[in-house]
């Protein structure tokens, strides 16, 4: 009975905390049933979706942006595999450094990809550089911390049985221990490279290039039939990367 009531007051807590919320966002029932309307009148100018006659444009934007996204998540596996070798408790025994070399996965990963879009738009240039960089750098963070937890679950007995046989600690590392995470690192990249191929069509509104660009150019001019092409473009080129990635996925979970 208690934990019936505990559960009814938290649910009314919570209830009231988003009333208070919207209030003070200037969430109210006009001001929602306007954007509502006005949505259903955006959705109406979207039919029938149309590519403008330049579809062959569209195409090459979206390659662009998939593009950033394999490139950009390459470079950050490239870079955050050594790194989280630093981060493992299992690999690096001095307790401070594994503490810095996390608080830099930290900061990389705190900052959200668009802003470093734009910090990377200022300091080289509009373009798909920038949003390779900008998807790039968080994603060093994440798959660094990603990677070196995976190690640091990795079984040790494999380890012990390469210095065993005479191998140093390097070799031992490289022929006990990545193995052992090898199928795991794999399934992390891939599904990065899904969540960087949905955030690459956004970067090009910052600048970044890719179908982003096109997309923030048409609702710019209200080509609201346009904008619901490029959204369609996107929705598949997603489709198709999550069923590829999860057939790859499948293999090397079978394989192992």
């Amino acid at each position: 009975m208690n934990s019936r009531l505990n559960t009814s007051l938290f649910g009314a807590l919570l209830f009231l905390l988003l009333i208070i919320g919207l209030w003070r966002m200037d969430a109210t029932p006009e001001r929602m049933l306007n954007g509502i309307t006005k949505l259903g009148w955006l959705v109406a100018l979207m039919w029938p979706p149309s590519a403008g006659g330049v579809l062959q444009e569209l195409l090459v934007s979206l390659l662009e942006s998939l593009a950033m996204a394999f490139l950009g998540t390459l470079l950050a596996a490239l870079v955050a595999l050594p790194l989280s070798l630093l981060g493992a408790g299992n690999i690096i025994g001095n307790v401070l450094l594994k503490f810095s070399v996390r608080r830099v996965y930290d900061g990389l990963r705190g900052i959200d990809t668009l802003i470093w879009a734009l910090i990377f738009v200022a300091a080289v240039g509009m373009g798909p550089f920038a949003g390779i960089l900008a998807l790039a750098v968080p994603d060093i963070g994440t798959l660094s911390k990603l990677f070196s937890e995976a190690l640091e679950s990795a079984d040790r007995r494999q380890v012990e049985a390469v210095r065993a046989a005479g191998a140093n600690r390097i070799l031992a590392i490289r022929l006990g221990l990545i193995p052992q995470v090898a199928p795991v690192i794999l399934s992390q990249i891939l599904y990065t490279l899904e969540s960087n191929a949905r955030s690459s069509t956004v970067l090009g509104i910052v600048g970044a290039g890719g179908i982003g660009l096109a997309l923030a150019d048409r609702i710019r001019i209200n080509n609201w039939d346009e904008v619901a092409f490029i959204i369609l473009l996107i929705l598949a080129m997603v489709a198709i990367i999550d069923w590829a990635s999860r057939k790859v996925r499948l293999k090397i979970i079978r394989a192992n």
